[in-house]
C-alpha cells in the first residue's frame, strides 16, 4: 500500500554492503500509518479465532502484540537463547552466517490454539521457519497462518515458509 510505502524508508548498505534496509521506524512514529499497518495485518485474520499470536524477537513484538490486541488474542514471545527464565523448548536455525537459536516458555502453548504468527519482514523465510517448527514442537496447535508488515518475494521466503500456511504481507516490495 503506497500510504505505508512513503512511511518505510530504504537505508542502503546497512547492515553490510549491497543491502537495502527497509526502516519502518517512521512508520512506528506515525498514528495513522501505525493504527493502518496493524489493521492491514490483523484484518484477514478476524473471524478465524486465532486464540494466539506469536512474535519474534524483537520487531516481531512490536506488531505481534498490537495484532493480538486487535484481534483480542493473546501474546506469546519467542526470544533469543537464554533470555527467557523459566522452561523453555527451542530450535536451532540456519543464517547466512551461520546458526542461532530460538526458545519460548514450554508451557506457552495449549494443544487445540488456533496460533497466528506475525513478523515484521518476510526475506528469506529462516527465522519464521524456525517460529513455525518451534510451535509446532511445542504443542499441537493450529497455524492459520502468518502476517507480516514486508514482504520481499524476490528472496523467496513464502515458498520456504508456505507449508505452514498462507502468508498475509501489508507491503511487498
Amino acid at each position: 500500500m503506497d500510504t505505508l510505502k512513503q512511511l518505510i524508508l530504504d537505508v542502503p548498505n546497512f547492515p553490510k554492503p549491497g543491502v537495502v534496509f527497509k526502516d519502518f521506524t517512521p512508520l512506528l512514529a506515525d498514528p495513522r500509518g501505525l493504527a493502518l499497518a496493524v489493521e492491514l495485518m490483523a484484518n484477514p485474520f478476524r473471524g478465524m479465532g486465532v486464540d494466539v499470536v506469536v512474535g519474534a524477537e524483537s520487531r516481531g513484538f512490536i506488531f505481534g502484540i498490537a495484532v493480538a490486541q486487535s484481534l483480542s488474542a493473546g501474546f506469546i514471545p519467542v526470544r533469543k537463547a537464554g533470555k527467557l527464565p523459566r522452561d523453555v523448548r527451542g530450535v536451532q536455525y540456519e543464517l547466512e552466517y551461520g546458526t542461532d537459536r530460538l526458545e519460548m516458555h514450554a508451557d506457552a502453548l495449549k494443544d487445540g490454539q488456533r496460533v497466528l504468527m506475525v513478523d515484521d519482514l518476510l526475506a528469506t523465510g529462516g527465522t519464521l521457519e524456525a517460529c513455525c517448527r518451534l510451535v509446532q514442537e511445542t504443542a499441537k496447535v493450529t497455524i492459520v497462518g502468518m502476517s507480516v508488515l514486508i514482504e520481499l518475494p524476490v528472496l523467496g521466503g513464502q515458498r520456504r515458509v508456505g507449508r505452514f500456511g498462507s502468508v498475509h504481507s501489508a507491503v511487498r516490495y
